[in-house]
């Protein structure tokens, strides 16, 4: 697509959440698009929706309804032609979309791992005994009890200075927050530390900007295509087959994540109970075109050593 939107041509209208993490995920989408199409200012229009996701704040998401709770308005925008685009948070969107709406790029994923926000601690290990971490992602709460099963987890939404705040005012001990979101929000310095990997994994999806529109809108597919990141494309074929498997919503602690080294992939995911007593892996290595085949095989063999009742059906 070459053609610079002017007075004979719609404005690219990005659907988005009004979070500040949404809003800086939506603008530098526009802010590549225009690079790499050398369009104007005006090109690339913001469009806020409020979702359901945003307006309940009183109980897990995994209590109302899962993941597509940040995602259904948005998707009735785009499939009224209301806007042309939407840039959403990978680790937020359920596995299955409306008809008529596909992943058409991702932007550069950022650092996946989750940091700790504490004020008298540097590590989850370092928290006082029985110390109150809110969160509201089961993966967080089975993985800090895994560790420390002394420590108590609460309820904590809201957008990220939300829950910043309140651990700075001393109404909890400690929270954890996606690196990813930090750095974007140019609050990387509050973080007390990165957790490892190895013994905290992400969200599926965790660090990736996901841009979604409708399968039949060949000129913003044709747009999106120039900014698409193929290596996050890639790792999260392999993340989100894997979920899909699961049917993970947000009523199980599940965590995934792939890493590229050349043209080889690797694979790493797992499903906790929520109280942290017990954990399920599994691993797969392969060619990075076999990236959905792959993440769908890891889910597989998941699925079947699992116990009755685990995935919270």
């Amino acid at each position: 697509m070459t053609a610079v939107p002017g007075a004979d041509a719609p404005l690219l209208r990005i659907g988005t959440r009004g979070s500040p993490l949404a809003l800086w995920q939506a603008n530098e989408t526009a802010a590549q698009l225009r690079k790499a199409h050398g369009w104007p200012e005006d090109a690339v229009a913001l469009e806020i929706i409020k979702t359901s996701g945003d307006m309940i704040q009183d109980r897990p998401l995994s209590q109302a309804g899962g993941k597509g709770l940040f995602t259904k308005e948005i998707d009735i925008a785009l499939l009224e032609g209301r806007i042309d685009l939407a840039v959403h948070s990978a680790k937020d969107m359920p596995t299955r979309f409306p008809d008529g709406i596909v992943i058409a790029a991702y932007l550069e994923r950022e650092d996946v791992r989750d940091a700790l926000i504490a004020r008298d601690a540097k590590s989850l290990m370092d928290l006082r005994p029985n110390a109150i971490v809110g969160t509201a992602s089961l993966r967080r709460q089975a993985l800090v009890k895994r560790l420390r099963p002394d420590i108590e987890t609460t309820l904590l939404r809201g957008n990220v200075e939300t829950r910043l705040g309140k651990v700075e005012r001393g109404e909890l001990d400690a929270t954890l927050l996606a690196g990813a979101g930090l750095k974007r929000l140019g609050f990387a310095h509050r973080a007390a530390g990165l957790i490892p990997l190895d013994i905290f994994p992400p969200a599926i999806g965790q660090g990736a900007i996901a841009i979604t529109c409708r399968t039949d809108d060949e000129k913003t597919l044709a747009a999106l295509a120039k900014i698409n990141h193929a290596a996050t494309e890639t790792a999260l074929l392999a993340e989100r087959a894997f979920l899909t498997v699961l049917d993970g919503s947000c009523r199980t602690p599940i965590a995934g994540h792939a890493t590229l080294q050349g043209n080889k992939l690797h694979f790493h995911g797992l499903v906790l109970r929520i109280d942290g007593t017990e954990i399920f892996e599994v691993t797969r290595d392969g060619a990075i075109t076999d990236a959905a085949s792959l993440g769908h095989d890891a889910g597989e063999e998941l699925a079947k050593i699992l116990p009755p009742g685990i995935m919270g059906h």
